[in-house]
């Protein structure tokens, strides 16, 4: 029985079932947030996204029958179980915490679709590179943030009067957000502005920002790479368990050969 509920849960079918429920969760939560739309359709909305919570239960309690005990050792899994457990919560939809947490549902996608699990995983093992990208970047906004209250304070007051106003124009310059506008009146009192700010640009923009996008295809490629060689690693099982068996059989029909031989 177990291993039944184990080929249900696994297979394809079951898989883009459930994908489907979460989408129709996913609008159900988005409805709900619309208060036109819940004064005329409020019921069969209310009543859609109970029938999708009873379906996402089910799910999981077979898929913790189906695994047993190995089901709390997955990470995915625990994910999945709070969430379901978030939504039967007594007064769930009540406070505005769990109404907020609700919308975690829709990243049910996240372990449901293999792809997008192997990117998660991916970003999550550049947690300790983009740690020192962003501790660079941050020392980087300090430091241009402290000499430009210094240069500009007298110019523009009002975004480079104090460190902390300068932090966010700095910052907001590194996004790339209306940074012509910010530095103007600095450039207007003093001509060679320019040259610091397009160092900063340089420096921030189009250096530190980029190694981020560097550190993350760098982590999806070993992730793939890592994922590649899992299926060589299984293929190969499999082939050498083949081919024993194609070596057992010639041996088996070889001694029958030699028994009708000697017959």
């Amino acid at each position: 029985m177990r291993e039944r509920v184990l080929q249900l849960v696994e297979s394809a079918r079951f898989q883009w079932f459930i994908i489907g429920v979460i989408l129709v969760n996913a609008a159900v939560i988005g409805a709900e947030v619309s208060p036109s739309w819940m004064a005329e359709h409020g019921d069969a909305t209310t009543a859609v996204g109970r029938v999708t919570v009873v379906i996402f239960v089910i799910e999981i309690v077979l898929r913790i029958y189906a695994h047993g005990r190995s089901f709390f050792r997955g990470g995915w899994n625990l994910f999945d179980l709070f969430v379901v457990l978030i939504a039967l919560t007594p007064g769930a939809g009540s406070y505005s915490v769990l109404r907020v947490l609700r919308v975690l549902r829709v990243l049910r996608l996240l372990s449901t679709i293999r792809s997008m699990r192997l990117v998660v995983a991916a970003l999550v093992k550049t947690v300790p590179g983009m740690a020192s990208i962003g501790a660079l970047l941050g020392m980087l906004i300090y430091i241009s943030a402290v000499m430009a209250t210094q240069m500009f304070g007298d110019a523009d007051p009002e975004r480079f009067g104090s460190l902390g106003d300068s932090l966010v124009a700095m910052f907001t310059i590194t996004t790339g957000d209306d940074w012509a506008n910010i530095i103007k009146p600095s450039v207007e009192a003093y001509p060679a502005a320019w040259f610091f700010f397009i160092l900063y640009i340089v420096a921030s923009a189009y250096i530190v920002l980029n190694l981020f996008i560097a550190v993350a295809v760098e982590a999806l490629d070993r992730e793939a790479e890592e994922v590649t060689d899992e299926i060589e690693e299984v293929v190969d099982e499999s082939t050498e368990a083949i081919l024993a068996a194609i070596a057992d059989l010639k041996t088996q029909v070889a001694g029958l050969e030699l028994r009708l031989d000697q017959r």
